[in-house]
């Protein structure tokens, strides 16, 4: 177990450190990596962490990807806390790391809405149950790895930070949009991106079930967890 909760929080904090680095870092070059760049380096560090941690942990990376798996009966509920306290540990030391590197950048990758709060829920609710439907469609149990895991789950996170980036952040991810908030201290909003991803990733639970074959979320997954 503590080599899963290690896994979570390394792999979190790559995740962070890389995807938020890439906006501060955009930010301080006046433009120099871009919209699409900064996508990109979400996707393709996700996809990194799963080739990396994705059989040792599951390279959830993510407490609603952690909360969807639960949902789905392919996780111990028992598991998930200690699970979601290590992934936001590692997104805290890598926005921590961040305001070392540049004390001066006032948001830190901080997601805040371009429109409208609630324009911004429905966004992120939607992008989240897109990313779960695809993880609970090419995970084992509750782990994501292998090569069709990687790709697949990679390619959903780059393309929704591109359309949808410039509008709600596509966050996806609650610890992602925590950490750098409270460190920079910029609360405005900050509950959409914790509740719209919980929301979304039990959503595409229900969407799962709908498609796949009988038995696909039930109990007995729990067991391919661990």
């Amino acid at each position: 177990m503590m080599k899963r909760l290690a896994a979570e929080f390394f792999g979190t904090f790559c995740l962070v450190f890389a995807g938020t680095g890439a906006i501060v870092i955009n930010e301080v070059s006046h433009g120099a990596i871009g919209h699409a760049g900064i996508a990109l380096t979400f996707g393709l560090v996700v996809l990194a962490m799963i080739y990396t941690v994705g059989d040792i942990s599951g390279a959830h990376l993510n407490p609603a990807v952690t909360l969807g798996f639960v949902g789905a009966r392919r996780f111990p509920a028992a598991d998930a806390v200690p699970y979601i306290l290590s992934q936001c540990a590692g997104a805290f030391a890598a926005s921590g790391f961040l305001r070392v590197l540049f004390p001066e950048n006032a948001t830190l990758g901080a997601t805040l809405p371009a429109g409208t709060a609630w324009q911004s829920f429905a966004l992120e609710v939607a992008l989240a149950a897109i990313l779960m439907f695809v993880i609970l469609g090419v995970s084992t149990g509750a782990k994501e790895k292998g090569i069709t895991a990687g790709i697949a789950v990679g390619a959903v996170i780059a393309f929704e930070a591109m359309f949808a980036g410039p509008i709600c952040g596509a966050s996806m991810n609650p610890a992602r949009s925590l950490a750098p908030a409270v460190i920079s201290g910029h609360f405005e909003h900050l509950w959409v991106y914790l509740a719209a991803p919980i929301l979304g990733a039990l959503l595409a639970v229900g969407a799962c079930r709908c498609v796949r074959e009988s038995g696909c979320c039930c109990a007995a997954k729990c067991a391919s967890a661990n």
